[in-house]
């Protein structure tokens, strides 16, 4: 059996499952929620639970310059962190590597595009992973694994990475903050986004999951822990 690291998908969500307020990169969780009253008041545990959770972040580039890691920063707070980042367009720009470096302990830039940004950058903390064609994510956890010795990782990527990775069998745990909201949007995105099953034989794609832990937390927010039968 192939080794690779133990993957636990980590999201904050509403009760219909959508992790953005709306369907445009300005729409965003982490900066909406706070201005609405009722759900501003219990956010803090889900920061409080993000700081529990693995040494090493997987995310997209798409997703980080959504938070705006290109734009220039006065101060750049030092994470106890590795990041993982997938981005082939590439999202990320020089300032967004460079900004990146400076956050976290290890910068992990998985890339299918030789023109990247990362490979013009020479530091200590910078590793690239290149893919020709298409990046191979069950090979990408495996070589995380074995050759840089990383055991466990949290994923906070966006619906559609995050249905890859679910349809590979390559999410172990999932962990969700659920904040007490309805949003709405049929095109918002979701824990889970990607191509929508049609076939019978599309049901294969399906994840059940066993029920590990339920904490009922403050104002209305619920944290509940699953198994992923894969």
């Amino acid at each position: 059996m192939v080794k690779r690291t133990f993957n636990t998908l980590f999201m904050l969500c509403s009760i219909d499952g959508k992790i953005s307020t709306g369907n445009i990169d300005s729409r965003d969780v982490d900066k909406d929620f706070p201005k609405i009253k009722g759900i501003s008041e219990g956010l803090r545990q889900y920061y409080e639970l993000e700081m529990r959770t693995d040494s090493h972040s997987f995310n997209t580039g798409r997703v980080m310059a959504k938070m705006g890691i290109n734009k220039p920063k006065e101060i750049i707070k030092k994470l106890p962190v590795s990041f993982i980042i997938v981005d082939n367009k590439p999202h990320l720009n020089n300032m967004g590597v460079n900004n990146l470096l400076k956050k976290c302990n290890i910068l992990y830039i998985v890339t299918t595009n030789k023109k990247h940004p990362a490979f013009k950058v020479k530091e200590d903390n910078l590793k690239v992973i290149f893919y020709k064609g298409k990046v191979n994510l069950f090979d990408l956890f495996s070589k995380l694994k074995t050759e840089y010795g990383v055991d466990r990782v949290t994923i906070q990527s966006g619906g559609t990475m995050n249905a890859s990775l679910i349809r590979e069998r390559l999410i172990d745990e999932v962990s969700l903050v659920v904040a007490p909201a309805i949003i709405g949007g049929k095109d918002t995105s979701t824990l889970v986004d990607g191509e929508s099953l049609c076939s019978e034989k599309d049901l294969l794609k399906i994840r059940p999951l066993r029920i590990k832990e339920v904490h009922k937390l403050e104002n209305s927010f619920i944290h509940l822990v699953y198994q992923v039968i894969n």
